[in-house]
């Protein structure tokens, strides 16, 4: 394969981010879960500036994303890169798209200063596992991801707003 183009999106790029976020959402079996809008996104990603999305070119069209964000490791004392979402549209799969992305982003930690790339990957997503392995790449099964949503966050953000009065 030829040196594939990345690009950083930018707020034009808004409607194309979603698109990719449904892709994904399919893949994963959680198109139910999806509320983001372009609005939501263009806020955060944009005006917040809270993550940053790159994209891997197929000449101009966008074949594969990756939306990342700073995290911190107090180990380590320095921020890490963190993979919130990489796809790779199926008629670009294995066409080495979703490495590039990977590689960007170790480029980007390293060029930065950060300790770590990190991401999580679905326990039955084993062509991802594998992709993820033949990189070099570690599972943590020492760890498992705890998750506050919905009212459970609500009520233990009152809970702690309470705990202020």
């Amino acid at each position: 394969m030829e040196k594939v183009v990345i690009r950083k999106a930018g707020p034009e790029d808004v409607g194309k981010i979603l698109e990719f976020i449904h892709g994904l959402a399919t893949y994963e079996k959680m198109e139910d879960q999806v509320v983001a809008t372009e609005e939501l996104l263009h806020e955060w990603l944009f005006e917040k500036k809270t993550a940053q999305v790159i994209f891997a070119m197929d000449g101009e069209v966008e074949a594969g994303i990756a939306l990342y964000f700073h995290n911190f490791s107090t180990f380590l004392g320095r921020a890490g890169v963190y993979l919130e979402d990489l796809f790779v549209k199926e008629e670009f799969r294995g066409k080495g798209y979703g490495k590039a992305l990977l590689e960007e982003l170790a480029r980007i930690a390293v060029e930065e200063g950060c300790g770590r790339l990190e991401w999580v990957c679905l326990d039955w997503n084993q062509p991802s596992i594998d992709f993820y392995l033949s990189l070099g790449a570690e599972p943590l099964d020492e760890w498992t991801i705890y998750r506050a949503t919905g009212e459970t966050l609500k009520e233990m953000a009152a809970r702690g707003e309470a705990r202020r009065k």
